[in-house]
């Protein structure tokens, strides 16, 4: 595509254009930027006059964006992310090339990180970074060329790789279950629950599927991390539902028991999800064919 230096507006307008559509603001986009509001105003002003369109709307000192606009600002976005990440790719510049990668915090630490050295050591040319997000994001927004995600298969404009099913198990200190009788289901609401936030429903799923359904919110510590439960349990503040695969070293020990009742399977699994755009690259097709060799069967026997 040849584009003139006319047809394609400044970074820094775009930037403005898309910091205010996503922040609301002029002052606050001033401050993201690290720029004058006055400076702002201008960036704006030469946009509009560039393309020849009215893109923002004034209102005594409030600026705003009209419909129009707010499309374009968010074809802007996912350009400018895209752009990013070229950028960050093009500066590690290794020869396999890099592969930015945003995992869940435990399953990264307890089941993926064990296995990278077998990674290395196939494809030593890769330099694979890693951070931590709970929560499904925007691709295009974020400079990650992939992610791990627990849940179904439905991040949008993405495709996937099943790892894992999860299975949970209810756990605790010997301590605290030692003072208790467990005898079914309802015995263990006597007991401290311990909540994971992402997963507000998993003692509810747990208790329905033992024969006791719950019509009210089940009371409990809540925590953000798996890591931070199994911690509790330890210290005997609860009884957490927990993966089997996160606690094997702890019920091997005796750290921690079942406390009462069979497994569950959750209804969600683990995956790796890359952008459909992304499906090509080297590095990641590199790192995909790697973790397919580490992954549970689409379909495993029993379930």
């Amino acid at each position: 595509m040849n584009l003139s230096r006319r047809t394609l507006p400044s970074l820094s307008s775009l930037r403005a254009l898309e910091a205010l559509d996503r922040l609301g603001s002029a002052s606050a986009v001033a401050k993201e930027l690290d720029l004058t509001q006055s400076a702002i105003s201008r960036q704006l002003q030469t946009l509009e006059a560039q393309m020849g369109v009215q893109m923002v709307l004034r209102h005594e000192k409030r600026l705003s964006l009209t419909p129009e606009a707010r499309a374009f600002a968010g074809e802007a976005r996912e350009a400018l992310g895209r752009l990013g990440q070229a950028v960050v790719r093009l500066q590690s510049g290794p020869v396999g090339g890099t592969l930015t990668l945003a995992i869940l915090p435990t399953f990264g630490m307890r089941w993926l990180m064990p296995k990278l050295p077998d990674f290395s050591r196939r494809h030593p040319n890769v330099t694979l970074n890693m951070s931590t997000r709970m929560t499904m994001f925007d691709f295009a927004r974020e400079p990650f060329d992939a992610a791990i995600h627990f849940g179904q298969p439905d991040w949008p404009g993405s495709d996937h790789l099943l790892l894992k099913h999860e299975t949970l198990v209810p756990v605790a200190a010997p301590g605290l279950l030692a003072g208790a009788t467990l005898r079914g289901p309802r015995d263990l609401l006597k007991l401290p629950l311990l909540h994971i936030q992402t997963r507000p429903g998993a003692w509810a799923e747990w208790f329905d599927r033992h024969g006791l359904p719950q019509t009210q919110a089940i009371p409990g510590m809540i925590h953000d991390q798996f890591s931070t439960i199994i911690q509790a349990a330890l210290h005997g503040l609860g009884v957490g539902l927990l993966p089997d695969y996160l606690i094997e070293e702890e019920r091997a020990t005796g750290q921690l028991e079942v406390a009462w009742g069979a497994p569950i399977e959750a209804r969600g699994s683990y995956y790796l999800v890359w952008p459909n755009r992304r499906t090509h690259d080297p590095a990641l097709r590199d790192f995909r064919q790697w973790l397919a060799e580490q992954a549970e069967p689409e379909d495993p026997l029993p379930r």
